[in-house]
C-alpha cells in the first residue's frame, strides 16, 4: 500500500475504509426497518440542523425582544430555556417542533408509534447537554435519539 492509499483511508474514516474491505453496513435506518429514501426514511444530518437552527433563532429572537428586553447578557440563558420548554411541549404532542416541522421531519419512536413524556424530556435534556447529539451510531442517529429509543424521519 502506498502512503496516499494510507493517507486516504485515515481521512475517509473507518465506515470507508471498511466499505472497501467489502464490509456492507446498508443504508442509514435499515436496521430499524425504514425506508431508504422518501417519507420514513432516516433524516439527514443537513435537515437536522437546519431544523435546529430554525428552532434556536426563533426561540433566541423571543428570549431578546420579549423576555430580557435586549440584555444580551442574559438572553443566552433564557434562549436555552426556551428551546427546552418548545421542544418538550412540541415534541410530545405533535411529533414535531416547529423548525422540524418546517424542514419536513418528526420524531418517533423506533417502532413508529410516538414518544411518552419521559422519552420526550430525557431526549431533550440529552439534546440541551449538546455533546450526545455529537454521538453518532452508524444509522445517524444522536446518542439523544438513541437512548430515548427515537428517530427523527422525513415527513
Amino acid at each position: 500500500m502506498d502512503n496516499r492509499q494510507a493517507i486516504g483511508s485515515w481521512l475517509s474514516g473507518p465506515r470507508a475504509a471498511a466499505e472497501d474491505m467489502g464490509v456492507d453496513f446498508g443504508y442509514r435506518g435499515q436496521r430499524l426497518g425504514l425506508p431508504q429514501e422518501g417519507p420514513g426514511s432516516v433524516a439527514r444530518f443537513g435537515r437536522r440542523l437546519g431544523g435546529l437552527a430554525i428552532d434556536w433563532i426563533g426561540c433566541q429572537v423571543i428570549a431578546f425582544g420579549l423576555i430580557t428586553h435586549g440584555n444580551a447578557t442574559a438572553t443566552g440563558n433564557w434562549t436555552l430555556a426556551l428551546f427546552v420548554v418548545l421542544s418538550i411541549l412540541t415534541v410530545a404532542t405533535v411529533g414535531f417542533t416547529p423548525g422540524k416541522r418546517l424542514v419536513g421531519l418528526r420524531v418517533v419512536a423506533e417502532d413508529g408509534g410516538r414518544l411518552g413524556i419521559g422519552r420526550v424530556v430525557l431526549r431533550t435534556v440529552l439534546l440541551a447537554l449538546v455533546i450526545p447529539a455529537l454521538v453518532w451510531d452508524r444509522d445517524g442517529r444522536g446518542l439523544h435519539d438513541r437512548l430515548a429509543r427515537a428517530v427523527q424521519v422525513r415527513i
